[in-house]
């Protein structure tokens, strides 16, 4: 595992360690603009969790439990894994994902 800047590594890269358990890594690919643009995404989408479900509000807990979906398959931690994919349907993965979020943000 590695020791570099942010959580250990498996060898290979695919996963991040946190805890002792592995966790699917981001698509390294991803250029670092739209990556931050995920992540912002994403860390508001679990705070409408949060928010959703301080409220008792289970409509709200699932619409905002779509959008950490979408940011963490479009940021390649879910779904197919993005070692798998080709170059053309990683960048389809996260431009489409990341299209679908500010739609719904804005």
């Amino acid at each position: 595992m590695s020791g570099g800047r942010g959580p250990d590594r498996t060898p290979d890269g695919r996963y991040v360690v946190i805890g002792g358990r592995r966790w699917r890594a981001t698509d390294p690919d991803i250029p670092e603009e739209p990556a931050a643009r995920l992540r912002s995404h994403l860390m508001a989408a679990r705070r409408a969790v949060g928010a959703a479900r301080r409220a008792d509000d289970p409509a709200a807990e699932r619409t905002a439990r779509a959008r950490v979906q979408t940011a963490k398959v479009a940021l390649g931690e879910r779904g197919t894994p993005w070692w798998e994919q080709s170059p053309a349907e990683r960048r389809t993965r996260w431009q489409d994902g990341l299209a679908a979020l500010d739609a719904r943000a804005g």
